[in-house]
């Protein structure tokens, strides 16, 4: 790699329909980057319509890589994209393009540029102590981990649960590990670029509400129909518009209320989006979407 060639990385984050991909496809022309998937629901090949992945169309104006690459029936984690994000981003680097990592999975950003703490698995027995524990879990954390404790909020059940059984399972801090994680993050020590795309809520909605409509046009029903016998547990399943959609193929809802169903499911995954993203907001730039 010559010497004028400086590693660097650009990520391109915000909720769904906000024009992330609009974004990632100009910058990807304007510095000859290569486009890598960040969303959680993109990586499988079933769901080009439902996912809104980019068209054929796109991808032939720039490099995209980690979109459709995944069956619905594997098992996909945050490690394993990792691993592959890492792998695309390092071979972008070599052939001298700028990665341009798109999408709206938060926990893939973070796994990207926080690394991932390398716990060893938790005892089921001490798994299930903290789950069903009926006392006051904060009290309980501060007297174990007050390092955690002064992190988490008293109502973040989840999140303190899951310090208490790192404490117990491995006799470390929950924070010492993510200090670990961090020390080894992959974009450590490489200058990366953030930009958040910013739509108004209602516009947003009204985006996403137009585009569901656009993905009927387009084949999503037939899409639907033609998934394999997937568990129902399994992600690919649990898409938005896909328990719909289905429910509206056995007979049991109309059309139309598949696709009103669908619509306020994407309304209230944009609310949880928007609430994890105003407290990671800190050292992104705020982008406006192109249209």
């Amino acid at each position: 790699m010559p010497a004028t060639f400086h590693k660097s990385a650009l990520l391109i984050a915000g909720p769904t329909a906000s024009g992330k991909s609009a974004l990632a496809l100009r910058l990807a022309r304007e510095r000859n980057g290569v486009i890598i998937n960040a969303d959680s629901m993109q990586v499988y090949r079933e769901l080009r319509i439902l996912s809104a992945r980019p068209s054929a169309a796109e991808e032939a104006q720039a490099p995209h890589l980690l979109y459709g690459h995944v069956s619905g029936g594997e098992d996909y984690s945050a490690g394993r994209w990792l691993a592959d994000a890492t792998a695309a981003i390092t071979a972008a680097w070599q052939a001298e393009q700028v990665p341009i990592i798109c999408g709206g999975t938060g926990l893939y950003f973070m796994a990207l540029e926080n690394g991932l703490s390398r716990i060893a698995a938790i005892p089921a027995d001490i798994r299930e102590k903290w789950r069903s524990y009926d006392g006051d879990l904060h009290a309980a954390l501060r007297l174990r981990d007050p390092i955690m404790a002064a992190r988490l909020a008293e109502g973040d059940r989840q999140r303190i649960i899951r310090a208490l059984e790192v404490m117990e399972g491995t006799g470390r801090s929950l924070a010492e590990w993510q200090a670990e994680g961090e020390r080894n993050a992959f974009l450590n020590q490489i200058k990366v670029e953030r930009h958040f795309v910013d739509v108004p809520r209602e516009q947003l909605y009204g985006r996403a509400e137009r585009r569901f409509d656009m993905m009927m046009e387009q084949g999503a029903l037939d899409e639907v129909a033609a998934l394999p016998p997937f568990e129902p547990s399994r992600p690919v399943m649990k898409a938005i518009g896909v328990p719909q959609l289905l429910a509206h193929l056995r007979g049991e809802i109309s059309r139309d209320d598949a696709v009103r169903d669908a619509k306020t499911a994407t309304r209230h995954y944009i609310k949880r989006q928007m609430t994890w993203w105003r407290g990671q907001m800190k050292g992104w730039h705020t982008a406006e979407p192109l249209g």
